[in-house]
């Protein structure tokens, strides 16, 4: 089993400022088994989920049971409090627990909705948690060789080939297994396909179902099932709208359930300094990659999955205030990726699987807006740095380059 330090150091520097913290993440992503891992460093601990039956019972007896635990020693307990946002009233709860207990417990708040918008209404937990979000594994986690957010920052473009033969290998197990933990631990395809195969379908017809209204769950299903044919470009709704013969609407609200539930993620576009720029499409990417099976296709949503786990857990971490877009003009010119911070642009990213060559758009783009960028490759055991006026361009293997993100 993988010990997952890349978030326990996360949480322990979280927790020692708050004694509340909030994971976040997919279904089967790992959080009850990161709560349970951080839980082995506390004598006292508490394990509490919503969906066990007795639980609630207990609950519903009385909402501070976890002072009914029996302690080894004097030291302050873990509380593990996981899918508490599917009771109803969860944030006032929460709110109440945390300022009665806060000075003497430590709480993990975990769940598979997006905790921070999951429902509207109640009093505001502001200032009494922090978040962080729990991705399945990646490249980063899993090659070990990250550098500090200050040494990336600095230098974008510096790449080590330390490990190359390691990386590919974790790199190629993620494209056919994906990142999450029980099909990528079984190392087995068939094990993969039976996951994938009830994974949406549980999700959508048991979580999903249960706390939104949805009317189709079968249209719902279906529109799910067309997306991974979608990756790549922007996406358009109206399309899609008329494959299902659902409303536009109703359709762009789907989508925005499957991204609040961590079916997919999206990503917009850049128009600053971009001469005629689109305007409000989004890109939309599986959190289950190999779905995908056109391979520029999937190649691209695996990069954008790794750098959409470092712009977040970047942020869930206080480092800035960083976003992740893509660039288009009106002339189809385009870029896959660009990272900013506090609405400055600092790198361009081009996912190419094969092109040793710099794109032209990535050069038309990068001298518009003066900034580094790198070209990810699929292959190769070195890299490459070339120069476009005063700036350069690294054109090096993914899992080499990404493997070292913060």
């Amino acid at each position: 089993m993988l010990k997952r330090q890349f978030y326990i150091k996360i949480w322990e520097e979280l927790a020692s400022e708050k004694s509340m913290v909030f994971i976040a993440g997919p279904r089967q992503a790992g959080k009850t088994t990161l709560s349970k891992l951080i839980s082995l460093s506390f004598a006292n601990n508490y394990y509490f989920n919503w969906d066990i039956a007795e639980h609630r019972t207990l609950f519903f007896s009385n909402p501070a049971f976890f002072e009914g635990l029996k302690r080894k020693d004097s030291s302050i307990p873990l509380i593990i409090l996981d899918e508490i946002h599917k009771y109803k009233d969860w944030k006032n709860y929460l709110k109440g627990i945390y300022d009665q207990f806060h000075e003497s417990y430590k709480f993990i708040v975990s769940g598979s909705g997006r905790l921070d918008i999951y429902q509207k209404g109640g009093d505001s937990l502001a200032g009494r948690y922090y978040m962080f979000h729990l991705f399945p594994f990646t490249i980063a986690e899993l090659g070990r060789r990250n550098i500090s957010i200050e040494a990336f920052l600095k230098n974008p473009l510096y790449i080590s080939m330390e490990y190359v033969k390691k990386h590919k290998e974790i790199w190629n197990a993620l494209s056919n297994l994906s990142g999450f933990p029980e099909p990528y631990l079984s190392d087995r395809a068939a094990t993969y396909k039976r996951w994938s195969n009830i994974y949406s379908h549980q999700l959508i017809r048991e979580d999903i179902r249960d706390i939104v209204d949805i009317k189709s769950i079968t249209d719902m299903e279906t529109l799910y099932l067309l997306l991974p044919s979608k990756i790549g470009s922007p996406l358009s709704v109206q399309p899609l709208s008329n494959d299902l013969k659902a409303s536009y609407n109703t359709v762009r609200n789907w989508l925005n359930v499957f991204e609040r539930f961590f079916l997919i993620f999206s990503i917009p576009t850049w128009t600053e300094k971009i001469t005629r720029a689109i305007q409000k499409e989004k890109k939309i990417y599986l959190w289950d990659i190999p779905r995908i099976k056109e391979p520029s296709a999937r190649f691209e949503n695996m990069v954008a999955l790794e750098l959409y786990r470092a712009v977040s857990l970047w942020n869930d971490m206080g480092y800035g205030n960083f976003s992740l877009h893509f660039i288009k003009n009106k002339e189809k010119q385009e870029v896959d990726f660009l990272l900013a911070n506090n609405r400055e642009p600092f790198l361009l990213i081009e996912a190419k699987m094969t092109d040793e060559r710099p794109s032209k758009s990535l050069l038309i783009f990068q001298r518009a807006l003066n900034i580094p960028a790198v070209q990810l490759i699929s292959g190769g055991d070195g890299y490459r740095i070339v120069s476009n006026d005063k700036n350069k361009v690294l054109i090096a293997p993914a899992y080499q380059w990404l493997s070292q993100l913060p």
